[in-house]
């Protein structure tokens, strides 16, 4: 592969290749696989940074290592808002979520905001919750559970300003580092004023790096100059991402039609009426930006393909499709609303880990739905067999960023029906991202001459074929089939595809 000025200019042969580029500098790879480079089309950048160089607490596995690692973190450490994200009360034996007392017991006078993995709540000490205006009457309250909805909308904007400029750039370019260091070279900023706020977004949008970020902002437009309003002040790409409908299934907040099998009380939480769906959708389409919303529940689908269906009528199909028009998460789904959405050029931006994580006869989704309802989830084959377009994300924080993990989940479903393969979750993760963000040459996320080199190099095991007929195979290794290699992912106890370099535009941005 020839590279000139941030382009791929040829593909070929070794022999030809030096014949033909006499004069350039060559680089022996040693055997590493060279592949196009992965977009994130679901990330929240500084929630992740302040992960990684905080308090994680996304791999402990009871309330005991919980409250322990906060311990030994608030022993060494003197934030004003201790912050930390990732516990999942779901995997541990007791499964009750943290507690107020918890956290007073935890790390006495201290000020401690802990999200839950979803980040659709968060556990609170008691001297924090102490320091919020209005936290008592807002919906969501409990003196003693963790804080849902509106109480934890508040909470989550006062912890949010007790956080630096310095701490949040520090924050900032550590995920964005280690996105290049996973092969990313684009990520999709979900941003909006209940996320991490306009400020954030501002200076995430301003940040030089090697990682090219995308950013959607989660606000609902009232008519078309609003939303041209909208896009000049944030400097957003499109009002779409984290606009949320709804909430999350583990903190029992998606909005359901039918209740929670593990809580029959209730159908989660509706955060956007109907007729402001509708109108956000209106304005969009109008004015030919993309908009889109966070979709889990049944319910929240339902409203917004209702509201889809009916600007679609009134603006008509091919103005609704050429805005690109994305829903995020988007995990419970018919097959009819599937071919809605094909029929709309609706895409689906979503992220496989998450089945990974929860899915199952055993997981959260089965304990929140019951065995029926929750292994039907994050159906990936029937959306891609009604030619919805796939990107695929990783919603980082939430689950991992690495995008082998997002392939691999995508391709070993716990639901075998809703798998896809390997090659077509590959193209979601690298071109679906692209096209996502409105970039259709049929280029952009591939290795063939004429697009910009953004790849990655990867220190592997065996490329197989990844197909259902074994007699293909045999032969489809063959240069001249066209049909690429990748890494096998079939064994899930081994390691993943190790990163040695990822260059974007030519300019090596990782190793």
């Amino acid at each position: 592969m020839a590279v000139t000025g941030g382009v791929i200019s040829w593909i070929g042969e070794d022999d030809l290749g030096r014949a033909e580029f006499p004069d350039a500098q060559i680089v022996d790879l040693e055997g590493a696989f060279v592949a196009p480079a992965f977009v994130d089309a679901h990330v929240h950048v500084t929630a992740l940074g302040l992960s990684i160089i905080g308090l994680d607490l996304s791999d402990v596995t009871s309330r005991a290592q919980c409250l322990a690692r906060l311990t030994a973190y608030a022993r060494e450490h003197a934030d004003e808002v201790i912050w930390g994200h990732g516990w999942d009360e779901s995997r541990w034996p007791d499964r009750h979520p943290l507690t107020t007392a918890d956290l007073d017991a935890a790390a006495p006078g201290r000020a401690v905001y802990l999200t839950r993995i979803d980040v659709h709540s968060a556990a609170a000490s008691t001297a924090l919750r102490q320091q919020v205006p209005g936290l008592t009457g807002a919906t969501g309250f409990h003196p003693e559970e963790p804080l849902a909805a509106a109480a934890h909308h508040l909470l989550r904007a006062y912890a949010r300003d007790a956080l630096s400029a310095k701490g949040r750039a520090t924050a900032r370019r550590a995920a964005l580092d280690t996105a290049a260091s996973l092969g990313l070279v684009s990520v999709h900023e979900c941003g909006g004023p209940e996320i991490g706020g306009l400020e954030d977004f501002r200076e995430l949008l301003a940040t030089e790096h090697g990682v090219q970020v995308t950013g959607y902002w989660g606000e609902a437009a009232r008519d078309p100059d609003h939303a041209r309003e909208l896009m000049a002040s944030t400097g957003a790409a499109g009002l779409a991402g984290d606009l949320f409908v709804d909430g999350a299934l583990g903190s029992r907040t998606a909005w359901l039609q039918e209740p929670y099998h593990d809580a029959p009380h209730t159908c989660g939480t509706r955060h956007l009426d109907a007729e402001t769906v509708e109108a956000h959708l209106d304005s969009c389409t109008q004015a030919g930006i993309t908009a889109g919303f966070h979709v889990i529940g049944d319910a929240a689908v339902a409203q917004v393909l209702d509201a889809l269906e009916r600007v679609a009528a009134r603006h008509g199909i091919p103005a609704v499709a050429r805005c690109g028009h994305r829903l995020e998460h988007l995990e419970m789904i018919s097959a009819a609303q599937a071919e809605q959405l094909g029929r709309l050029g609706v895409i689906a931006s979503v992220q496989p880990a998450f089945d990974a994580l929860w899915g199952g006869p055993d997981g959260m989704y089965a304990d929140r739905l019951g065995v029926d309802r929750g292994t039907q989830l994050n159906p990936l084959a029937l959306l891609a067999s009604q030619g919805v377009p796939l990107a695929f994300g990783s919603d980082a924080p939430v689950a991992p960023m690495n995008p082998w993990v997002t392939v691999r989940a995508a391709a070993h479903h716990r639901t075998a029906s809703s798998s896809v393969s390997v090659r077509a979750a590959f193209g979601a993760a690298t071109r679906g991202g692209w096209r996502a963000q409105g970039i259709h040459d049929g280029v952009t996320g591939t290795l063939i001459p004429g697009a910009i080199a953004s790849y990655a190099i990867w220190e592997t095991g065996d490329l197989t074929i990844n197909t259902s007929q074994p007699g293909v195979q045999r032969w489809s290794t063959d240069p001249r089939s066209r049909v690429p290699a990748l890494p096998d992912l079939s064994d899930a106890t081994a390691g993943l595809p190790k990163c040695l370099q990822t260059v974007h535009r030519g300019k090596v941005i990782h190793g």
